[in-house]
């Protein structure tokens, strides 16, 4: 008997289960509320925060597990930007994380897997005048879950500008002065907008704004959360920065690989510009350790 399974049930939402039995790891998938995570249990160990209320409430974001950030992280000028010659509006973080998903496959042979597909329609045409499609596979192997993502261009009016990310959010134990194992030198701090050099730890307790990790060279990052556990994320290059937030009186700390920094739709420096008929694949990996 495999000891991997994929199953569904409704919890207001429809929602995957994946799972792993030899290394007691459980991922739970909801493709209706932006193809979002909403627990990771990996060894044993649940590593998300989830608020369920907002989860369950349609018109809210959704406060934990692992937001899609899609085309854009963080917001745009004013909640608005300018692509050959015309003005469009869009909210923080883009158009996924608040789209409906379909299910495009489920895989049991080595691996317990979900893919997810979303494409462009009406409404996100209105925030985001591109013809996309996302194609993302959630993976539980090895006691680690991984993120298969695959970005397309299916349209023919010239190149397709993103920036894309994740944003998860770990259930953590006692202060916010979290040691993060990164080779990072500098961090700016979107609280004054100033950039500091990085010493090994920042408090996130006092601080309303997040903080951006710069130049680091390896693509990972490692934190504890508390009994123990600390968490491994390990992603492909293409994400260059890793932002850390939190909410002060709220027990996790969101540790966010982004493509690029915010208001990067509107400054231009650091866009991905995906060709039409072409697609960028990427990884990124959540494991944990004791």
């Amino acid at each position: 008997m495999s000891q991997f399974a994929v199953t569904n049930y409704t919890d207001t939402y429809t929602i995957y289960e994946l799972t792993e039995a030899g290394t007691d790891s459980r991922v739970l998938v909801c493709p209706e509320r932006g193809g979002i995570v909403i627990g990771c249990q990996l060894r044993g160990k649940e590593l998300f925060y989830l608020d369920k209320a907002t989860f369950e409430d349609p018109k809210a974001n959704i406060r934990g597990g692992n937001p899609v950030l899609f085309p854009i992280c963080g917001p745009v000028q004013d909640s608005v930007y300018e692509w050959n010659g015309k003005t469009y509006r869009m909210g923080q973080h883009g158009v996924a994380r608040n789209a409906s998903w379909e299910v495009a496959g489920i895989s049991t042979e080595g691996e317990a897997s979900v893919t997810l597909r979303l494409r462009a329609g009406e409404s996100t045409l209105e925030a985001y005048p591109f013809d996309f499609e996302l194609e993302f596979t959630y993976a539980l192997v090895d006691g680690r879950l991984h993120t298969r993502q695959t970005y397309r261009n299916l349209g023919d009016n010239g190149p397709m500008p993103f920036y894309a990310g994740f944003h998860p959010y770990f259930a953590i134990e006692g202060g916010k002065d979290i040691p993060y194992e990164t080779d990072a030198t500098r961090y700016v701090d979107y609280n004054d907008n100033v950039v500091k050099p990085y010493n090994g730890s920042v408090d996130l307790e006092p601080m309303v704004e997040s903080f951006c990790l710069l130049d680091a060279k390896k693509s990972e990052i490692a934190f504890p959360v508390g009994g123990g556990t600390r968490v491994r994320l390990t992603y492909d290059p293409i994400f260059k920065y890793v932002v850390i937030w939190s909410l002060k009186d709220r027990p996790f700390v969101c540790v966010e690989p982004w493509m690029a920094q915010p208001l990067e739709m509107n400054r231009r420096e650091e866009l991905v510009m995906l060709a039409p008929g072409e697609e960028l694949q990427a990884g990124m990996t959540i494991g944990c350790e004791s």
